[in-house]
């Protein structure tokens, strides 16, 4: 049994920005039902503290130092819904009592104290709760810094040299760079703002740090694994991940069934499963029509798309391919999401010029989401990179057959449906390598004409992805793996300098 520390700047459902979230609230629940025992760490936001689940306060009151700032903070507590995991928050009312988690229209200019102070203090509390720790997972550039703290202290801080510290990245584009008078709040010596540590082109990089001085490395996919340690996905860091590449894991995201399962999700119109699939998803295709403002055709291909209206998600092909079709095609198209202006923008203009082939929520609605992973036929995800995604897994649960580029996790989660593995019972979706119209206009011509006039194989595709198991359980295992492998490899290491 591993005693797991779970630190993440977010966790669903006490607040939320991304996947990230969900993985803070699945992973550790996946972790207990394995026979371990994690603890999950996350800031006191506004939204933590005016959200309706339990908090309790632990009487337990802490002094970080942060630059030339003594900043009082408290720690409470919880435990993860649906679940007795513990979870516990650090309040801190100038730091955290905020209207956003990292910004508004643009990122807190104090950001990098935020994290420090995070940081730090989850190692406090370590300590002052007494806590027995074997692992601290550390999860993005927020909490980078908490390998570095760790292995260049020399105060006692519950945390011995015999810990593993795990770095996870979520999203390699996002690395928490601030500038070089920063490096002031992480409390840790300037001779470590050097271009083999804490520095990046003259700056602050947490993330980087994070991975330097972290035993164990993961991310959200085996291909991403791979797609980050080149110059195209490396985003300034291939190099480092290179000379890491052996402490390098890709480890894909579950799926917590509990909340996307077809078979038992009450926001359905019908429930269904693999076996009688054809029965309720027609029936969840009908009330999708009715809600998007479509016309009510069963043999109407629909198309849905979810997520962040923005150029990573593949937003140019989709309004291109969109411009081509929507004259002539008797696709429908429901759409939900936010995002870039420009995109929003286009998206309207389509909506009043075709209204009874395209619906568009320009917003985000947990329940229409789930309505239009059971209600289309294909859910279309052609991202220039995408680290893992979770999209894709949910449409594959819902019957719902994907269309994909294949980059990162969509390359691990869909097989193309080319005839070899169609014939192996292996087919589960269609993808395509190359980022482009020609790409996307191909990949979603072989779905639409599979689902016309070949239902038989159609039939194959959706029961195979329906029949998959994408839960976090699978993950889990292969954490543990990496947690007990790194153990494994641990050794004492010396003390380098003070935390003051």
């Amino acid at each position: 049994m591993l005693k797991i520390l779970f630190v993440s700047s977010e966790i669903h459902p006490f607040a939320k920005t991304g996947g990230l979230a969900d993985v803070g609230c699945a992973l550790p629940k996946a972790l207990q039902s394995l026979g371990h025992q994690p603890i999950v760490f996350m800031p006191a936001y506004r939204s933590v503290m005016e959200g309706d689940h339990p908090i309790e306060s632990t009487d337990i009151q802490i002094q970080i130092p942060v630059g030339n700032r003594l900043m009082n903070g408290s720690i409470l507590q919880g435990t993860l819904p649906h679940s007795n995991v513990p979870i516990y928050f650090i309040e801190q009312h100038e730091y955290f009592d905020r209207e956003g988690i990292y910004g508004g229209q643009s990122d807190y200019e104090d950001n990098c104290a935020r994290f420090s102070f995070f940081s730090r203090a989850v190692l406090e509390a370590i300590n002052v709760l007494h806590l027995d720790v074997d692992v601290i997972h550390c999860n993005d550039w927020q909490t980078g810094l908490i390998p570095a703290l760790v292995r260049l202290q020399n105060r006692p801080l519950g945390v011995d040299t015999q810990t593993a510290l795990i770095m996870t990245i979520h999203n390699l584009a996002y690395q928490g760079v601030f500038g070089r008078a920063e490096m002031r709040s992480t409390g840790l010596d300037w001779k470590h703002f050097n271009w083999q540590e804490m520095e990046f082109y003259g700056k602050l990089n947490l993330l980087k740090t994070g991975l330097v001085f972290a035993d164990g490395l993961s991310t959200v996919s085996p291909t991403y694994a791979n797609e980050i340690q080149t110059t195209e996905h490396g985003c300034g860091l291939e190099s480092l991940l290179r000379d890491r590449k052996n402490d390098l894991a890709g480890i894909i995201n579950g799926v917590d069934y509990n909340d996307w399962n077809p078979e038992t999700d009450a926001l359905l119109a019908s429930k269904f499963s693999s076996s009688n699939w054809r029965i309720g998803k027609p029936q969840c295709k009908e009330d999708l029509q009715h809600i998007m403002g479509l016309p009510v055709k069963s043999d109407a291909p629909l198309i849905g798309i979810i997520g962040r209206l923005a150029e990573q998600k593949g937003w140019d092909l989709i309004i291109e391919l969109m411009r081509c079709w929507l004259p002539d095609s008797e696709v429908q198209w429901a759409i939900l999401g936010t995002g870039e202006a420009r995109f929003e923008k286009e998206i309207s203009e389509l909506v009043q010029r075709f209204p009874e082939r395209i619906s568009a929520q320009l917003t985000f609605s947990n329940e229409l989401a789930h309505k239009i992973e059971a209600g289309a036929d294909m859910f279309l995800m052609p991202s220039r990179y995408e680290p893992c995604g979770l999209n894709q897994l949910y449409s594959l649960k819902y019957g719902t057959v994907p269309i994909v580029r294949a980059t990162g996790g969509l390359k691990d989660s869909v097989t193309n449906a080319d005839q070899e593995a169609v014939t192996a019972g292996e087919a589960n979706g269609f993808s395509f390598s190359e980022y482009s119209a020609a790409g996307i206009q191909d990949a979603v011509h072989r779905a639409v004409l599979t689902y016309s006039e070949h239902q038989e194989i159609w039939g194959r595709i959706v029961e195979t992805g329906m029949k998959q198991d994408w839960s976090w359980t699978n993950s889990a295992r292969h954490y543990v793996d990496l947690y007990q492998s790194t153990l494994s490899q641990l050794s004492p290491k010396s003390v380098d300098c003070p935390i003051p």
